[in-house]
């Protein structure tokens, strides 16, 4: 059974406010009495994708000296800038490709993906991401279930702000799941708020974003809750490749 922490959209611009919110998620999880596997992050880490936010995130998450309770999973997001996510939290080069990696845990693999447009608050994945996708997948071998995280969804939530901004041509990404049935489920964040649905029959799960709340359109006006309690969610692959998920808040 593997069981993932999942927090989003942490946007540290170097304001108190943003790295108490961070903070809190942080000192909740790495205070957990009981197992998780690893933390998922899933993109706009960064508020402006600067070095200086970069540095901060690795300071939080344990991410430079390595002191953390179980490893740290991250994908970037349209707020990340590919160059310094890529120098200062995973240490490799600034090169500007797109920033994929996989992680193989307790019997399952994520595959984080790199969903951000160079410049764009769109998401896709590339013809280059796909390539890899498809590659890491059959370098796995068949019988190793999977989890694919990046931050657009893929789907329509209901709200006009993350549907302006969703991930395009999701019938390309329908199209792999048909061919791929090992993958369990999609983790994405970019909407800041707690949602779940359905692609090619496989879950797709939203987490909350830590920076504020998106109010949805029955709740009011005002788009962001600013005040709203710090969101988290946790994942559960069980043994039968069943994904359950549970969402948290911290006030």
């Amino acid at each position: 059974m593997l069981v993932l922490a999942h927090i989003s959209d942490l946007h540290l611009d170097g304001t108190t406010r943003a790295t108490e919110r961070a903070e809190r998620v942080r000192d909740h999880l790495w205070g957990l009495p009981g197992r998780v596997d690893a933390l998922l992050v899933t993109g706009d880490i960064a508020d402006h994708g600067t070095e200086t936010e970069y540095e901060e995130a690795a300071r939080l998450l344990g991410l430079r000296d390595g002191d953390t309770p179980f490893p740290v999973l991250t994908c970037p997001g349209n707020h990340d800038s590919r160059a310094p996510y890529r120098e200062v939290l995973l240490g490799e080069p600034a090169v500007e490709g797109p920033v994929n990696s996989v992680r193989v845990l307790d019997g399952a693999a994520v595959l984080m993906c790199d969903s951000s447009i160079p410049g764009e608050d769109d998401g896709a994945l590339d013809d280059e991401t796909y390539d890899w996708i498809e590659t890491t997948l059959d370098g796995l071998g068949p019988d190793l279930p999977a989890l694919l995280a990046f931050h657009h969804p893929p789907i329509t939530l209901h709200h006009p702000l993350p549907d302006s901004y969703r991930l395009g041509d999701p019938d390309r990404l329908a199209a792999l799941l048909e061919r791929r049935p090992r993958i369990a489920g999609l983790i994405t964040g970019h909407a800041h708020t707690a949602a779940a649905g359905v692609l090619a029959g496989r879950p797709v799960l939203v987490g909350p974003g830590v920076t504020w709340t998106l109010r949805l359109p029955w709740e009011g006006e005002q788009v962001a809750d600013r005040d709203a309690p710090v969101g988290l969610a946790f994942h559960v692959l069980d043994d039968t490749g069943r994904l359950t998920s549970h969402f948290r808040t911290i006030a």
